[in-house]
C-alpha cells in the first residue's frame, strides 16, 4: 500500500472512532457541521463565490442547526 493511502486510512479511522464515545447532542451537532460545510463549499464553488468562507459559514450554520434539533428532540 502507498504511504499515502495508508496515511489516508489511519486518519479516516481515528476520524471516526473519535465519534464513539458522544452523545446525541454532540453528534448532530457535529454531523451538521459537516454537513452544513460541505454544503456551502459546493454552493460556493457552483456561484463562483469564496470556497472557504462558504465551508465556513455553511459549517456555522450547520452546526448550529444540528445543536437545536437535538435540544428540540
Amino acid at each position: 500500500m502507498k504511504p499515502r493511502a495508508l496515511a489516508a486510512v489511519l486518519v479516516f479511522s481515528l476520524g471516526l472512532a473519535g465519534c464513539a464515545g458522544m452523545n446525541e447532542t454532540q453528534q448532530r451537532t457535529l454531523s451538521g457541521g459537516a454537513i452544513g460545510a460541505a454544503g456551502g463549499t459546493v454552493i460556493t464553488a457552483l456561484t463562483g463565490g469564496c470556497i472557504w468562507c462558504g465551508a465556513a459559514i455553511g459549517g456555522a450554520v450547520g452546526a448550529g442547526t444540528g445543536f437545536v434539533i437535538s435540544q428540540v428532540r
